[in-house]
């Protein structure tokens, strides 16, 4: 099934009716000069396709390689990065 392209200009003028249609589960596609740009989509499909936060009291893999001692970050901080 193909997924619904709206221009910039058209999902911009009517934006109620996009959401309204990735409310309702059908992801939209916003294209710009007629590439895909961005992708609206439900609420509920971003949150599973986003890594929830580790448990409170977890820490992250930099954060326990810091806290042993045998590795020493020096230069630039360390970010976590996000991942696709």
């Amino acid at each position: 099934m193909d997924q619904p392209q709206w221009s910039m200009r058209d999902a911009r003028n009517k934006l109620s009716t996009v959401v309204e249609a990735a409310r309702k589960g059908a992801s939209q596609i916003v294209t710009r000069h007629g590439k895909p740009t961005v992708m609206v989509l439900p609420a509920s499909e971003y949150a599973r396709l986003c890594p929830k936060p580790p448990p409170k009291g977890r820490r992250s893999i930099v954060e326990h390689l810091r806290g042993r001692g045998k590795f020493k970050f020096e230069g630039a901080a360390l970010k976590q990065r996000d991942l696709p």
